[in-house]
């Protein structure tokens, strides 16, 4: 019989092992005990986008084309829809009060996608009706939804994986609560992810903005580690940041954009694909598969220099990151993480 490596003799991830991504093969790990999370950037199926759905004849499956294979391929796929839902949709090619149509829900389904989030601070432009709505159509497409106050869970050949997600655009994300909720859902899954919208937009180092997301992620992202996620996805800032290694867990803190109308700049139009492949409760392997939107609807993914370029520069970020936070904090992130886990 073959002899494999069991998670606690598997060497922590570095940011060296996420650029370029750490290499499997040579590991000795049991591919049967893989389980493979997806993450993708901001989902808006709302102004321009919708406008292009429509034109193609209410082709809801035209943003997934060039990535559904990608999404399909996990064993999971999480994203964030930062758009209601609604039949009443009307039709919109700019302002900002956003909605997409109950027959994205479907889309979402077909292409793979298993649990979207609704927590950010459009979710809600057409009030809780419009929230209630979207989640009716969810459901009646057997995806699973979580926000703030409802977990989901998911069980991915016996390891079950358990979400949370809290906005802190537009208001304040309230520390206690978050905490406890955590702690609460800890007990209950054997890898824990939360999913937050924060953060200044268009940087690439994760920040507050004052007046807009008074919350700093990084903070934020610390105290949701300490209280016991493994893994932290962001959103917002429509633009590709930063990542952190915090304690032995895995913050990503925004993927850019996925499927979103932002062409006005490369920038906005770049966006990542997060691949976290767990070892049982271990997370073994990041990869970030690069994205350009194309058409206002739909992300290609990138290859060759031009992916390359946009995975040198969420490396520089990185390091940039990890340089500010060794300047601010010497002795964060020494303790080890096998003997904190919950």
């Amino acid at each position: 019989m073959a002899s494999f490596l069991i998670s606690d003799q598997i060497k922590d991830l570095e940011l060296a092992d996420i650029f370029p991504p750490r290499d499997l093969s040579s590991l000795g790990l049991d591919p049967s005990r893989l389980r493979v999370l997806l993450a993708t950037g901001d989902i808006i199926p709302a102004r321009y986008t919708d406008v292009v759905i429509r034109s193609r004849k209410d082709d809801f499956s035209y943003p997934f084309a060039a990535t559904r294979d990608l999404l399909a391929s996990a064993d999971l796929a999480v994203v964030n829809l930062e758009a209601p839902l609604i039949k009443r949709c009307p039709y919109y090619s700019s302002r900002s009060q956003f909605c997409g149509r109950p027959g994205f829900a479907e889309a979402l389904k077909l292409s793979g996608v298993d649990v979207v989030t609704l927590e950010n601070n459009h979710i809600t432009n057409y009030g809780r009706v419009g929230v209630a709505e979207t989640i009716k159509h969810l459901e009646a497409a057997h995806i699973a939804w979580v926000d703030r106050r409802k977990p989901a869970f998911c069980d991915v050949r016996g390891l079950k994986f358990g979400f949370l997600a809290f906005n802190g655009v537009g208001e304040a994300i309230n520390r206690p609560k978050m905490v406890a909720q955590i702690q609460a859902l800890r007990r209950h899954a054997e890898i824990l992810v939360v999913a937050f919208h924060w953060g200044a937009e268009y940087v690439r180092l994760p920040q507050a903005a004052p007046g807009i997301s008074p919350d700093n992620p990084i903070e934020i992202a610390h105290l949701a580690v300490d209280a016991g996620a493994d893994l932290i996805i962001g959103n917002h800032p429509h633009q590709v940041q930063a990542v952190e290694i915090y304690k032995g867990k895995f913050i990503a803190y925004a993927h850019g954009n996925f499927i979103f109308d932002q062409m006005w700049s490369y920038g906005t139009r770049v966006g990542v694909l997060g691949r976290y492949i767990f070892y049982e409760r271990i997370l073994v392997k990041v990869e970030f598969l690069p994205v350009l939107i194309e058409n206002y609807a739909q992300p290609v993914p990138l290859n060759g220099k031009e992916a390359e370029t946009v995975l040198d520069q969420m490396k520089l970020a990185s390091e940039q990151l990890a340089r500010q936070l060794a300047s601010d904090h010497p002795a964060a992130g020494r303790s080890s993480p096998r003997s904190e886990s919950k």
